[in-house]
């Protein structure tokens, strides 16, 4: 499903490399999650899939179900079904949430040359995904994101994620900031979107979060490229002995 060879990436000034001839494919129907320590690129990993600005890729190549994703602006790589899920949601005041989700998916839909979702229809698939996520109905009347705690806003990345119902979904350390009511209501939305045609990729620092998301491959990131892999029981070896024996 996508397919990343050699990838390098610098920060645009040049001054530092991030990834560094990083190589790893992820097929449909699989979740891959990447562990790792502070500063060995995860997070520069998502953004660059995701086509945010600030990092140049001096080297390699990404396939994208078959299409050269890093040739596509951010707005074409979310109408091909990515979707980044932040570590740091932001917040827009003066744009109301539902207004806001309802303009993205109909966005993406009318891109696709698909019919847009009617009002009516898109209300009702709202309130049963809000329902599932415990996310309250006044939370969705409020501008995106603002005033929300930090478990709020993860759980509105879900939510944004279960309606717009991507291809590939990038969760960038979405547990972050979750107590374990929240971390496992996020952990049931991102399991019902598990699907044999939806890959998803999770960064995560911790190994609770794979608890509740049994990944299919564990990777170890280190210096900006892949440094080991393994089963789902490698995610708690690493929790266990960290992540010494893969530095650079």
């Amino acid at each position: 499903m996508i397919k990343i060879e050699n990838l390098t990436a610098v920060v645009n000034d040049g001054s530092q490399t991030i990834l560094n001839e990083l190589s790893l494919e992820i097929p449909a129907g699989e979740v891959h999650a990447i562990m790792g320590p502070n500063g060995a690129g995860k997070s520069t990993l998502a953004y660059v899939l995701s086509g945010k600005d600030g990092y140049d890729v001096t080297g390699g190549s990404v396939q994208y179900l078959g299409q050269d994703l890093l040739a596509m602006k951010p707005e074409e790589r979310a109408v091909a079904g990515l979707f980044l899920s932040f570590q740091y949601p932001l917040e827009i005041p003066g744009v109301p949430t539902m207004h806001f989700l309802r303009t993205a998916v109909n966005a993406q839909r009318k891109a696709r040359g698909e019919d847009i979702i009617a009002a009516p229809e898109f209300l009702k698939k709202a309130r049963k995904v809000a329902s599932d996520l415990k996310v309250k109905p006044d939370m969705l009347r409020r501008p995106l994101n603002v005033g929300f705690s930090g478990g709020e806003k993860k759980r509105m990345e879900i939510f944004q994620m279960m309606m717009l119902e991507p291809k590939f979904i990038i969760m960038d350390e979405t547990d972050s900031g979750l107590d374990v009511d929240a971390l496992r209501i996020v952990a049931d939305g991102v399991n019902a979107l598990r699907n044999p045609e939806r890959g998803m990729l999770i960064i995560t620092h911790y190994q609770r979060l794979l608890d509740y998301i049994i990944p299919d491959r564990v990777h170890v990131l280190s210096a900006g490229k892949i440094a080991a892999s393994g089963d789902a029981d490698f995610a708690k070896k690493l929790e266990q002995e960290g992540y010494d024996e893969y530095a650079a």
